[in-house]
This record gives structure tokens, C-alpha cells and sequence, in this order.
């Protein structure tokens, strides 16, 4: 492997999308990752066939968060396969897990036993709502823990009489994985200068809290909360919704006003609205809110939103369409930028989101079956063929 993380070994422990997100990231940097599995393997193998998912031939959301790991199979409710893995982990540089505090010394990986094996071990813990506390083993998903219990869902909605909003898959579980990869990496800083490694951890609802910090920041200040209205009383018209002729919705944001609202009458052919008294300022503009967005409303409606895009980034009036995932897929500028980019195998998958100047990142080979790398792990780490015999027939090892 080549990369800034050449020769860091990772084992990833976790399921799902979180934890094993992080990993994902150290692979794409050059790092050696296991993927170390249960016996059946992680429950994410095969969500794309859930009720309501995508369907496709293949089993993209596996692809996406474990491609270029090996896979391996333990059974750690077992003494003999805790053995392994802790031979494993004296050459180890970071273990991720999302086990729940209470359940890690029956599986041999609470954190104070691994690291008295390897103190420069970084190990990596993802929870739902934190190591301390009263629901420190309180199980959870980025559904509930990141979007439903950190204010957000409550927040998103059309207006305060629609209903919540659902949200999607995995839609947490990404920026959780950033978390934890920020704090691995704050960690290998400090273990640079220290030699030590540590307990290193990040959550679901922490990370949850931080994405809605600007309203929860407002609650800690003892603000007074606004319901949203609906669209047509948006107390900014400059900053809106509109649709366009064609029926496709764009989001308005022009916060700039003192530059941006005689561009935009320039634009929509209307000089006479910046000669009216109800508009004649940003504090007028805002108290006849409601009035402005109707007008806006209908002069957009006047063309579709092929004809307004052009028009509207040559004044540099800041917008975008409400734009389908299929599309976001299929755009180029995501290319233009290796924010998706090809795999090993010619197709295209979604990047991790962080680039550092000069140095490439691997390929994107395919995700591990399950346990498929057993017996090439386990000779690294100085078994036998004899002794992997013995553990796969005990019942040690799973997979392959």
C-alpha cells in the first residue's frame, strides 16, 4: 500500500455504517484494514434489499463503507478466538468498534484490557449517545440518536404543521464516521509526540448536537424559538424556495442584499420593485416578506429553470436547484473534483470527502466476502496452518 497511512494497521470491529465509515477513510489514505466480522457477518451485508431501498444488483451500501479491507471472521463470545484477536492487536495501530460499553469485556475488548497489551493502540469507539452517562448503553441508529433526538427532525420540516421528516439512510452515520476519523487522527498527532495511544471516541447524538449547533447553541442562550411558518410567509423572501416554470424547485439564498437585490431586479427585468416603498431596504424587505415572495414567485414562474441558471450565476445571485439523488449521481462536477470517482473495477463510487494536496488515494477495490481472508491474516500474525485448522473447526473462526 502507498498513501499518507501506509503500513497503519486498522482492524475494524464495528457494523453498519459509522465506525466502519472511519476505516474507510484510513484505507482510502493507504492504511491495511481488517474487517473483522461475526459469525453470519455484519448485519449491513444486504441492507440495500431492505424494504424501501434502491434496488440494484449490487450491494452498494457494502461497497461503499468497506471497499479494500480483508475480511475476517471471529466468534469473540469465544476464549479462544479472543486470543486471536488479542495477538492481533499487540501489532495494531487503531481497533474501531461500536459495541456498547457494557457488552465489550464479554467479547475481550474493553479498552483498558487492550491497552495494556499494546499502549500504542488507538482504539476507537462509536456509540450512539457516548461512553458516560445514563444511556451510555442506550442502543441507537443516525435516525434516532443523530436525527430524531438532536433537534434536527423536529427542525426540518416544510413548517411547524407538517410532520417530521424521515430521514435516510446512513445520512448520520457519514458525518459520525468524519467525527471519529477526526478524532483517530487528533490521536496518531498525539501519539507522535507522546508514544502513546488511547481511548478515543465520538457519537451519533454528539455529532448530531454539532450539525444543529446553530439552533441548540440559541437553546443554551435561552432563545426564544420562531415555528416555521410555510413557505409563502417565509420571513426572507430573498432567501427561499421558488419554482419555476417548469415545475423543478431552486433554493434562493442571497444574503448579500445590499449587492444582490438590484442584481436580481436587473435579472428579472423589474427596476420599478427597487423604486417601491414596501422594498426600499433590507428591514422593508423583510416586513413585507410574504408581499415579496408572491412577486418573486410569479417572476420565476415566467421560465423554466434551464433558462433561469444561466442568468442566475452570471449575476452571481447564490441558488441551486432542488436536485434528485439520481442526479446529484450523474453530475459533472462531482467528477470534475473526485468527489465521486472510479473503482478499481471501472465502476464509480462516492469519495470520502477529504483531499490533501499531492497525495492519491487507493483505488477502491471491492469490499471482502466474509472471512475470506482468514487464513492469510492469521499467518501474518504467526499461526500455523495446523493451529488455523484447529480454530476453524472449533468454531473459532466463521466465514470462508
Amino acid at each position: 500500500m502507498t498513501g499518507i497511512f501506509a503500513g497503519l494497521k486498522v482492524i475494524d470491529a464495528a457494523t453498519y455504517v459509522a465506525g466502519p465509515s472511519a476505516a474507510t477513510i484510513l484505507g482510502d489514505f493507504g492504511a491495511s484494514v481488517i474487517k473483522l466480522e461475526p459469525p453470519g457477518g455484519d448485519a449491513y451485508r444486504g441492507l440495500a434489499g431492505a424494504p424501501g431501498q434502491p434496488r440494484s444488483g449490487t450491494d452498494y451500501p457494502w461497497m461503499l463503507d468497506n471497499r479494500g479491507k480483508r475480511g475476517l471472521v471471529l466468534d469473540l463470545k469465544r476464549a479462544d478466538a479472543q486470543a486471536v484477536l488479542h495477538r492481533m492487536i499487540r501489532a495494531t495501530d487503531i481497533l474501531v468498534t461500536n459495541t456498547v460499553p457494557r457488552l465489550r469485556a464479554g467479547l475481550g475488548i474493553e479498552p483498558d484490557a487492550l491497552l495494556a497489551l499494546n499502549p500504542r493502540l488507538i482504539y476507537a469507539a462509536l456509540t450512539a449517545y457516548g461512553e458516560t452517562g445514563p444511556e451510555a448503553d442506550k442502543t441507537g441508529f443516525d435516525a434516532t440518536a443523530y436525527w430524531a433526538r438532536s433537534g434536527l427532525m423536529d427542525l426540518v420540516r416544510p413548517d411547524a404543521g407538517a410532520p417530521p421528516a424521515r430521514s435516510v439512510a446512513g445520512m448520520g452515520d457519514h458525518p459520525a464516521g468524519l467525527a471519529l476519523y477526526g478524532a483517530i487522527v487528533t490521536a496518531l498527532y498525539r501519539r507522535e509526540r507522546t508514544g502513546q495511544g488511547g481511548l478515543v471516541h465520538a457519537s451519533l447524538l454528539g455529532t448530531g448536537l454539532w450539525s444543529n449547533g446553530f439552533m441548540v447553541q440559541a437553546a443554551l442562550d435561552g432563545a426564544e424559538f420562531i415555528p416555521r411558518p410555510p413557505r409563502e410567509q417565509a420571513p426572507n423572501a430573498m432567501v427561499n424556495l421558488y419554482q419555476a416554470g417548469c415545475g423543478r424547485w431552486f433554493l434562493l439564498a442571497l444574503l448579500n442584499e445590499a449587492r444582490q437585490w438590484p442584481a436580481l431586479l436587473e435579472v428579472l427585468g423589474q427596476p420599478g420593485w427597487g423604486g417601491d416603498p414596501r422594498f426600499a431596504d433590507q428591514a422593508q424587505r423583510r416586513a413585507n416578506a410574504p408581499a415579496l415572495a408572491a412577486m418573486l414567485g410569479a417572476a420565476f414562474a415566467s421560465r423554466s429553470l434551464a433558462e433561469w441558471r444561466p442568468v442566475l450565476d452570471a449575476a452571481s445571485l447564490t441558488f441551486d436547484a432542488v436536485t434528485t439523488t439520481a442526479e446529484a449521481a450523474a453530475a459533472d462536477q462531482p467528477r470534475a473534483t473526485g468527489a465521486i470517482r472510479p473503482t478499481a473495477a471501472g465502476h464509480w463510487t462516492v469519495d470520502s470527502p477529504l483531499h490533501v494536496a499531492g497525495e492519491a488515494k487507493a483505488p477502491a477495490p471491492p469490499p471482502p466476502g466474509l472471512g475470506e481472508d482468514a487464513e492469510a491474516i492469521l499467518a501474518e500474525h504467526g499461526y500455523a496452518p495446523a493451529e488455523i485448522r484447529a480454530l476453524r473447526e472449533a468454531g473459532a473462526l466463521g466465514g470462508r
